[in-house]
């Protein structure tokens, strides 16, 4: 009871310098805390909808997706014949039957040619007005569609984009671009995550959607009254045989829900990574915290072993501190993760995304995971300033000499930290020269840990160094202000190597990222100057297809020297060898795209591969199959018969653009695919007449611009800054989630000052009293806060260069062959961190300036 009293006395005795530590808590429990609310959040949405949504049985074809996906490379959705419904209906046990239409395949636009496209990457779906809808979607303005000129859109759609009725949109697909007026407004009964949707009725969907009447994508099947679904899918399989995808409603939910989750898994986990990062960061900011603490009550420590305390009371006294902190942070951090979801939720309704609060989900096992990692986390980062304070003997305490073997723990502490930083250099020398990535990725994981945990074990020896050159640099010129402030970090390396640590990590990641992006940039920027032969490149940035009829309006462009399509076939491969290769493409293309892409073969010829019955394959797969020229695969094209085709050449491996492709001519694909079965065009190339490249740049923008919006024409600079913008949206959303460790390293800085001022009360009180003024004060401990930061800097963005420096080394065994620093990126790095010792410096320094000398002078 005697220690809980200590510890508790001692807690509320430093309230604002526990703040601090319980912030950094709170900000890490709160963000994995906010990460799995909202993604629980998400999972809840999602499965409200897919069992909504889903009829008790689904009818579909043979090879349509099991998530009910109704799109293919051919632009229209797999269909079944229309004769399926009345097999259906008289199938027992069943109460109703409807044949719907739907694809995702389609681009839908309004008067003015603009998009009415999801924003949040969420499908535009347009599909047959049926009963199964109606139960999800309830009409609340105008008529559902009844004839061709007609359409109905979902109200969230309608709000966004500002459609209203009798308003005239134009549905694009493979097939035709319908044009239809805005008949009703549809709004759901349950949440829409943000998909685009647009209703015509059976007949209009057909035609315009597939191309023709009498048939459908789905067969939504109702259950009669006792009837289960598993019993209904039993008897419509014995009804149709099993020629087609019978599935229940549970199936269908499970399928979408597995696609989303998939997605959802890749952001969640990432998520909690930057959230593990930043536990790391406010690792440091604990221990700095207790240490400094246990530090300033050696006297008092010393008292209480003198009066009978022993080491593990001493011990227990400051975990129990340590606990509180732990608890009270990550309550508060529970508290916080929620509204970090909500907040999350918020923004993506911005993005189009549309999450309802109604659907929150707060599992029990969020603020238990959060009350947990928050609580362990705090416990274990004070038990090495808890154990120090429990080895302090009561007469060393008595005469403030601190803590024994110092010195001794010291020497050891640096002959730890060089043998796993040399460890760790090795390891990312063995992966700089490895030659395979794959070998090489593993080497690389193992040298970032060694040489991180290393520069934090060797943080003192680092300091003791490092300060004393950049005092040199900065601090000189500040006369003796510059110099207390040097001492005044020299003073503790140990504190000022774990704080400079915390800012290190964070920075690290920030330099090699932007090293790793800035080469992958560069890489491709370089294959593009290299190998691309064509002028221009046309697809959809949505990843669908390019239609015939878009195809027919690019070719008839004026200025064009020559147009190239390529299409993607799936294929299973027999080779030479015997054995099966499954899920394998054939990139198949006209007799021009080796001038559009001038790749490099190991052997033979890549325009032979372009002869009839002739393909091309890559040298890892000849290698693996015991390929050669003039070898035979057959390859049985899924939507196809199978051929056997000749191969004429073996392309390099050394490359980044189609590295692993298979090539063959689209007219030798067309010999085993049937016409109705063959994809639509990838990609197309363009390449204009000599002299004619601003023309024809214009021409073609100009020929898809009304019909076809959804695709984009690109020259090589502009596909070069699409590269680009991708890679630095992509870095800055990682920046972005690096903030909140940086965040937690500067509350360390904040406190280290803060605890610093405290500790050195007497000392500060004698030098106001002998003609230190208040702004040299504040300038000494704002000076103090700069170095620390620029120390904590330099060795983060060091170790962060060497890493993305090795992640490029393996990067180039993939063809990224081009080492980009990013020295802008790099300096305004360098130099936000001194204005970020400056900030962390203000609230200390305006303390220590306050400060009352006389009773400064009286601190004991």
């Amino acid at each position: 009871m005697t220690v809980l009293k200590t510890s508790l006395r001692n807690f509320f005795a430093h309230k604002g310098r526990m703040a601090l530590s319980a912030t950094a808590v709170l900000l890490s429990v709160a963000f994995v805390c906010g990460t799995l609310v909202f993604t629980d959040t998400m999972n809840t949405t999602f499965d409200k909808l897919f069992q909504a949504t889903a009829s008790d049985v689904t009818v579909s074809a043979k090879n349509a997706s099991d998530t009910g996906e109704t799109t293919s490379r051919t632009g229209m959705p797999p269909v079944v014949p229309a004769s399926v419904l009345d097999e259906v209906r008289g199938a027992g046990g069943v109460k109703s039957a409807e044949g719907t239409v739907f694809s995702t395949s389609v681009t839908v636009v309004d008067a003015d040619k603009d998009k009415l496209s999801p924003s949040s990457g969420a499908p535009t779906i347009v599909g047959s007005w049926n009963g199964n809808d109606a139960r999800t979607m309830e009409i609340s303005s105008g008529t559902a569609p009844k004839g061709p000129d007609q359409v109905m859109v979902d109200a969230d759609t309608a709000d966004k984009h500002h459609l209203k009725l009798g308003d005239e949109i134009g549905v694009i697909t493979a097939v035709e671009t319908h044009h239809a007026r805005v008949s009703g407004i549809a709004t759901f009964k349950v949440t829409n995550p943000g998909a685009a949707i647009f209703y015509l009725d059976t007949k209009t969907a057909q035609q315009t959607l597939v191309g023709r009447t009498g048939v459908y994508t789905n067969v939504n099947v109702t259950a009669a009254q006792g009837v289960t679904d598993d019993r209904l899918k039993q008897n419509v399989t014995a009804a149709l045989g099993h020629g087609y995808k019978v599935q229940t409603a549970k199936e269908v939910a499970e399928a979408n829900q597995k696609g989303v989750q998939s997605s959802l898994n890749v952001m969640k986990y990432a998520m909690l990574g930057f959230a593990g990062i930043a536990f790391l960061v406010g690792i440091f900011l604990i221990i700095n915290t207790f240490s400094m603490l246990v530090a300033q009550r050696t006297r008092e420590i010393g008292l209480m072993r003198a009066i009978g305390s022993s080491r593990k009371q001493i011990n227990r006294s400051v975990l129990i501190e340590a606990l509180l902190l732990g608890v009270i942070g990550s309550a508060l951090g529970v508290g916080a993760g929620v509204g970090i979801a909500i907040g999350l939720m918020k923004l993506m309704g911005l993005m189009g995304m549309h999450l309802s609060t109604d659907d929150l989900t707060v599992a029990w096992t969020t603020p238990a995971l959060g009350l947990l990692l928050g609580v362990v986390v705090t416990v274990l980062a004070a038990y090495l300033p808890a154990r120090r304070a429990g080895k302090v003997s009561p007469m060393a305490a008595l005469r403030d000499a601190g803590a024994p073997a110092d010195a001794r723990s010291g020497a050891v502490r640096a002959v730890i930290g060089l043998l796993l930083t040399g460890a760790g250099c090795y390891g990312l020398y063995v992966a700089a020269t490895a030659d395979k990535a794959k070998t090489g990725s593993g080497w690389l994981g193992l040298g970032v840990v060694l040489t991180l945990i290393g520069f934090v074990v060797i943080g003192p020896l680092l300091a003791a160094g490092l300060v004393r050159v950049l005092a040199a640099i900065i601090l000189r010129v500040f006369g003796p202000v510059g110099r207390m402030a040097e001492r005044n970090a020299l003073r503790n390396p140990r504190r000022t190597g774990a704080t400079g640590a915390a800012l290190m990590i964070g920075l690290a990641l920030v330099a090699c990222l932007s090293v790793v992006g800035s080469s992958m940039v560069a890489s491709a920027t370089d294959q593009l100057d290299k190998t691309v032969g064509a002028d221009f490149i046309i697809q959809d940035d949505n990843g669908k297809e390019i239609n015939a009829r878009a195809v027919h309006a690019i070719k008839g462009a004026p200025g064009l020297e020559r147009v190239t399509e390529y299409k993607l076939l799936d294929a299973t491969l027999t080779t030479p060898d015997g054995r099966v290769s499954e899920d394998e493409t054939i990139n198949a293309a006209d007799p021009t795209y080796p001038k559009d892409l001038r790749t490099e073969t190991v052997a033979g010829s890549l325009a032979d591969a372009y002869k009839p019955d002739s393909m091309s394959v890559f040298e890892g797969f000849a290698k693996k199959h015991g390929i050669k020229l003039g070898s035979t695969v057959a390859v049985d094209f899924k939507d196809g018969r199978t051929a056997r085709l000749t191969v004429r050449a073996i392309t390099s491996d050394d490359t980044v653009i189609d590295k692993g492709a298979m090539y063959a001519s689209i007219a030798t694909a067309a010999r085993y695919v049937p016409a109705d079965r063959m994809p639509l065009d990838d990609l197309v190339f363009a390449t204009a007449e000599d002299g004619q490249e601003a023309a024809a740049y214009k021409a073609l923008k100009a020929a898809l611009h009304d019909d076809f919006p959804q695709y984009t024409v690109r020259d090589q600079t502009d596909y070069k800054q699409e590269l680009k913008d991708q890679i630095g949206q992509m870095l800055n959303l990682i920046y972005g989630l690096l903030a909140l460790a940086i965040i937690v390293a500067v509350l360390g800085v904040v406190n280290t000052l803060a605890l610093s001022v405290v500790e050195r009360t007497r000392e500060i009180g004698l030098m106001r009293a002998i003609g230190l003024s208040r702004r040299q004060l504040r300038r000494m401990i704002r000076l103090e806060s700069v170095v620390i930061a620029v120390f904590g800097a330099l060795l983060g963005l060091g170790l962060g260069m060497g890493w993305g420096a090795t992640a490029q080394k393996l990067l180039a065994l993939e063809g990224l062959k081009v080492l980009e620093i990013p020295w802008p990126t790099i300096t305004g790095v360098f130099i936000g961190s001194a204005f970020v010792g400056l900030f962390a410096a203000l609230v200390p320094a305006f303390r220590a300036g306050r400060m009352n000398v006389l009773k400064a002078i009286a601190t004991d």
